[in-house]
C-alpha cells in the first residue's frame, strides 16, 4: 500500500498545531492510504518564542525536545529548506551537517513563521531575537548591577542601573515589565536600592497598544508605571553608542543597556523557496490556505497572507490567529483529500493577552461592539494558559 507523505516545514506553535490537527482529522489515513508525517525544522527542539523574554530575565530554558510532543508516529528532520519544487513535489534543504538533501511530499504545510526585526548593527544595543540574545541581555544587566554596587560616581551608577527598551509593541511592553519585576530582586543582595532602577520603554507613537482602543493603552501605561517602567512617547531610538541612546528628538539617554524589540517580519527564507509572495514577503494563499499555483501545498501563520473572504481583513501576526488557522487546516486537508468542499477561513475575535510580570497582566477583547478588559492575577493566569496552548502544552 503506497503511503502519503505529509511534510510540515516549521516546528513553531503553528507548525505543531497543524501537525496535531491534520493527524487528528485524518486519523493517519486517507483514502485507504497511510499518512507518513514528517516535521522539518532547523532547530534541534521546539523554541517557545512566545517566552523569548524569559531567558533575558530568569535564565529559563525555552527549548523543549521534539519528543515532548510526538514520541511515536512522526519523523523529525533537522535542516533548513532552500527551495520548493511544486512541479515534482519535492523540497530541497540543507541538513544539520551542511549537506544538500531532498524530500518528496504529497502534502506540504509551510509554517516557517516570522523572525524578529533587527536593528542595524551600527545602531548598537542588543536585539531580542533568540534565546542566546536573551541570555546575553540577562548577563549584561546582571553585570551592570554588580558594577553599580562598587561604583563611586553617582552618574555612572545611575547609568548602569538604567535600561532602555526600544520598541513599544506587545513584545516591548511585556519585556520591559518582566525586566522590572526580575531586576528588583537583585539589588538588595548587592546593597543597592531597588528604587534606583530605571527602565524606559521608548514608543515612537503617542500611545500604547494601537491594536485596540485608547483606554486600553492608558491602562497599560498605568500598570507599567506601577511595575516601575516609564514610557516615553513620540520618542524613537535611533542608535546606542558607548552607553548613550540618541533619540529622534535629538535628546539623549544614558543607559547601561539598550534592548531592541521592534516587531516581526515574515521569515526572509521564503524569498528563496520559489513560492508566490506578497511584496511584504508573505505566501499568497486562498481562503482555504492553499498556496496559489502549488497543488498540495498549504501555508498558515505569520508567513502567510491570510484574508477573511467575508470581511476582506487580513489576519495579524499573532499566536491566536495562527492557532485558529492550524486547527481549521486539519478540516481543510481531510476535505481536500476526500474531494469535499473545504471550510473557508474566518477571522478570530479581536482579543489580546499581555503578560506584565508575575501575577500581572491585561486581557482585552471586543465582542458585540463592547470592550472587555481584565487585569491583575486572573489576566496573568489567562496569559500563562495562552502561552501553554501556543506551544501545545495543553
Amino acid at each position: 500500500m503506497n503511503e502519503l507523505t505529509c511534510l510540515i516545514i516549521g516546528g513553531g506553535h503553528v507548525g505543531l498545531g497543524a501537525l496535531k490537527a491534520i493527524k487528528e482529522a485524518t486519523g493517519g489515513m486517507a483514502n485507504g492510504r497511510r499518512i507518513r508525517f514528517v516535521l522539518l525544522d532547523k532547530q534541534p527542539g521546539h523554541v517557545r518564542k512566545v517566552l523569548l523574554f524569559r531567558p533575558a530575565v530568569s535564565g529559563e530554558e525555552i527549548m523543549l525536545p521534539w519528543t515532548h510532543w510526538f514520541p511515536e508516529g512522526v519523523e523529525f528532520v533537522q535542516g533548513t529548506v532552500t527551495s520548493v519544487d511544486s512541479g515534482t513535489k519535492q523540497i530541497r534543504y540543507t541538513d544539520a551537517q551542511g549537506k544538500d538533501a531532498r524530500i518528496g511530499y504529497d502534502l506540504l504545510v509551510m509554517a516557517v513563521g516570522s523572525i524578529v526585526r533587527r536593528a542595524d548593527p551600527e545602531q548598537g544595543g542588543i536585539n531580542l531575537t533568540d534565546p542566546q540574545a536573551a541570555a546575553d541581555i540577562r548577563e549584561r544587566w546582571r553585570a551592570n548591577l554588580r558594577q553599580a554596587a562598587i561604583e563611586t560616581n553617582p552618574e555612572e551608577k545611575k547609568r548602569l542601573m538604567t535600561i532602555a527598551v526600544a520598541g513599544a509593541g506587545i513584545s516591548g511592553i511585556g519585556t520591559s515589565a518582566e525586566l522590572a519585576f526580575a531586576m528588583r530582586e537583585e539589588p538588595s543582595t548587592l546593597g543597592l536600592n531597588p528604587s534606583d532602577l530605571i527602565i524606559y520603554l521608548l514608543s515612537a507613537q503617542d500611545r500604547l497598544f494601537l491594536e485596540g482602543p485608547e483606554k486600553v493603552g492608558r491602562k497599560l501605561n498605568e500598570i507599567l508605571g506601577e511595575c516601575g517602567v516609564t514610557v516615553l512617547y513620540n520618542c524613537k531610538a535611533m542608535r546606542e553608542e558607548a552607553g548613550v541612546v540618541t533619540l529622534s528628538s535629538g535628546d539623549n539617554l544614558k543607559v547601561g543597556l539598550c534592548i531592541w524589540t521592534i516587531g516581526l517580519i515574515p521569515n526572509p527564507a521564503l524569498r528563496t523557496m520559489g513560492l508566490p509572495l506578497t511584496p511584504e514577503g508573505q505566501v499568497l494563499v486562498d481562503e482555504c490556505y492553499r498556496v496559489k499555483g502549488a497543488p498540495g501545498v498549504y501555508s498558515i501563520g505569520d508567513c502567510a497572507r491570510v484574508i477573511d473572504p467575508g470581511t476582506g481583513r487580513a489576519d495579524q501576526m499573532t499566536c491566536k490567529e495562527g492557532g485558529m488557522q492550524a486547527a481549521r487546516l486539519g478540516k481543510v486537508v481531510i476535505a481536500d483529500l476526500e474531494g469535499r468542499p473545504a471550510p473557508s477561513h474566518k477571522e478570530v475575535m479581536d482579543a489580546f493577552c499581555i503578560g506584565l510580570g508575575e501575577n500581572r497582566g491585561l486581557v482585552w477583547a471586543r465582542k458585540w461592539g463592547l470592550d472587555f478588559i481584565l487585569t491583575g492575577k486572573l489576566a496573568w493566569k489567562t496569559k500563562k494558559l495562552a502561552w501553554e496552548l501556543a506551544s501545545s502544552l495543553r
